[in-house]
């Protein structure tokens, strides 16, 4: 049986040249157990599949059923076991050397503290929320289950999420804002009616969106929404009164019914009333329901 420092080693020499999270969390147990790591040459990144490369003259690939499906490797040794951590919400990334399947290893997203209770928020205003990722469909539905998210799209390809805004914004009659901090997640950004990027992301995901929140935790997608909503009711509160005053006033000045000095007091009082509420906007708390508990 293969060693899972071993493991590790052949799994971890290869992401060395990956820029994926999951790539990273494997270097960093590694580099927690002090394991020597192989050199790196040939390598390749499969997009939405995994990662390959020669390492100490072998070829290794890690990633995903597809992508060792693609080098003919055999995996049904170890599909109970992917089953059941996918089921946990874990990501199971296969190691093959030299065409024979050597192991796997789980990677598990770690949640937001504040990820359950915005979640919660964002349905409590009405929103619907759904979770677009390229993990397999039993991660991914476990992970949506802790969190409390309605739809899941699941196994999409980083290039495929901009489709699926699309499709999104063509079965809803509301908007479709997309929250995201990746590089792959800039077109969708942008294809969005409400891009909203993570502070703590890429820079590429900033310039994409819309919206950029400064911290990385989600209570600020609540905030936004918070803000966004009584903003517009100040504005529209705004309207009524300019045109208020304008209904009211037009009359009388074209019947001759309102000194000229009046009609300048009216119009200037319009105007206060109008800058006077918007400045209560100050006032608003924008904070999310558990932010003040």
């Amino acid at each position: 049986p293969i060693y899972q420092s071993t493991l590790l080693r052949w799994a971890a020499s290869v992401e060395v040249g990956s820029e994926h999270p999951l790539g990273k969390a494997v270097l960093r147990k590694a580099e927690e157990q002090g394991i020597a790591l192989g050199d790196l040459g040939d390598f390749e990144a499969i997009r939405g599949k995994g990662v390959r490369g020669v390492v100490d003259r072998k070829s290794v690939s890690v990633g995903s059923r597809a992508l060792m499906e693609e080098h003919g490797v055999e995996v049904a040794s170890l599909e109970d076991e992917m089953q059941r951590l996918e089921n946990e919400g874990k990501t199971a990334m296969l190691v093959a050397v030299d065409g024979e399947l050597m192991g796997l290893l789980a990677v598990a997203d770690t949640l937001k503290d504040d990820a359950v209770d915005a979640v919660r928020e964002l349905r409590a205003l009405g929103l619907q929320t759904a979770m677009i990722t390229g993990d397999n469909q039993r991660t991914a539905r476990a992970i949506a289950r802790q969190v409390g998210i309605d739809h899941v799209l699941a196994e999409v390809l980083p290039e495929d999420k901009l489709l699926e805004v699309q499709r999104l914004q063509e079965e809803t009659d509301g908007l479709v804002a997309m929250v995201g901090d990746g590089i792959n997640d800039a077109p969708a950004l942008t294809q969005a009616d409400v891009g909203i990027a993570i502070g703590t992301g890429t820079d590429i995901a900033i310039e994409a969106a819309d919206i950029t929140l400064v911290r990385g935790d989600l209570s600020g997608v609540v905030s936004a929404v918070r803000l966004s909503r009584a903003t517009f009711n100040k504005v529209m509160q705004g309207l009524f009164w300019a045109f208020f005053y304008n209904v009211a006033m037009i009359p009388l000045a074209i019947l001759g019914m309102m000194h000229p000095v009046l009609a300048e007091i009216a119009m200037a009082t319009s105007s206060v009333t109008v800058v006077t509420n918007a400045n209560l906007l100050r006032r608003v708390d924008i904070r999310p329901g558990y932010a003040r508990r």
